[in-house]
């Protein structure tokens, strides 16, 4: 979470968009804890033309999600939280992605544009 700070910081974000940068790290983060114990999360600093921002790739081998629509609708959860942690990024994210396979795992891909 520390490195998503330091690069949003050096990027420009404002500090709003900076701490919507170090949750959605720390969501992503600890569902790779939660739910697949092993998996990674790469910060990358983008440049499109003259708008600068941050990608964030969050990869794991977990057991994968079977619905990833229901997954990423408010208040489901299937381990027994509020439901608000995928929903939430991608409401606080400018672009959001996942891909799931069922026993093989996931990778969620965010961006946030300055």
């Amino acid at each position: 979470m520390l490195e998503a700070e330091k690069m949003a910081r050096n990027i420009g974000f404002d500090p709003a968009n900076t701490i919507r940068i170090k949750t959605t790290v720390s969501e992503l983060g600890r569902n790779i804890l939660k739910y697949a114990e092993k998996g990674f999360v790469s910060l990358s600093h983008l440049v499109d033309g003259k708008k600068e921002g941050i990608g964030i790739e969050v990869i794991d081998k977990g057991p994968g999600i079977e619905n990833i629509e229901l997954a990423i609708s408010d208040s489901y959860s299937t381990g027994g939280t509020l439901g608000l942690g995928l929903p939430g990024v991608k409401r606080m994210m400018d672009k959001f992605e996942i891909e799931s396979i069922p026993g093989s795992g996931t990778r969620v891909y965010v961006v946030k544009w300055k």
